[in-house]
């Protein structure tokens, strides 16, 4: 049976950055292991042992590790800003390899593109009050009925499957962290028209 600590997510937990799990487990494959919930990219300082909410974190993630490699085979999230992809890259460092499929839901960035940072290719999308889940469906032609009657471990490896088998970025325009700094718009702010 595959745990954490046998993937590439062990530092990640032992650090307490896999925060509000729906999925964290063993998934429906043999020697994977998912994970669904918020990724603390920049964790808070902890104040008279109270622990608080990341000042910066990735939302909406979904992703999937092999037990034994060292690297995570697919990663999807909702990040704020573009500029979010810095801490992030340099969080996952090795963790994002050659080989995995990242998708990076952008809420302040225009088209789609890709971006190389060290081994692994980053594929950056818009996305504008939608969820990340339902987003990567549609990118990947995944009917909803299809998976409608599978648990949340099912759901992630009917994702990461079609992903590996389908997704095929060649024609996406590669730009340079510099232009994907020049080009993301202003920075929403997310608690704007919250009741209070």
């Amino acid at each position: 049976m595959t745990t954490i600590d046998q993937t590439a997510f062990a530092s990640l937990e032992a650090e307490e950055r896999l925060l509000n799990p729906v999925l964290k487990d063993k998934t429906t494959k043999p020697g994977r292991f998912g994970f669904r919930g918020t990724l603390g990219v920049k964790l808070a300082q902890i104040i008279a042992g109270e622990k608080r909410p990341p000042d910066l974190a990735a939302d909406q993630v979904m992703a999937l590790a092999f037990e034994g490699k060292p690297d995570i085979a697919f990663f999807t999230a909702f990040l704020l800003s573009f500029e979010e992809v810095i801490p992030l890259t340099e969080l996952m460092g090795e963790k994002f390899s050659a080989e995995g499929i990242y998708f990076l839901w952008c809420d302040n960035y225009p088209k789609k593109a890709k971006i190389k940072i060290g081994a692994a290719t980053l594929y950056i999308f818009p996305i504008i009050e939608s969820m990340v889940y339902n987003e990567t469906l549609e990118l990947l032609r995944i009917d909803k009925n299809d998976v409608k009657k599978l648990d949340v471990a099912g759901k992630l490896d009917y994702i990461y499957d079609t992903a590996k088998k389908e997704f095929n970025g060649a024609k996406f325009e590669e730009i340079t962290l510099e232009q994907g700094l020049e080009r993301m718009g202003p920075v929403r702010n997310k608690n704007e028209g919250r009741p209070v």
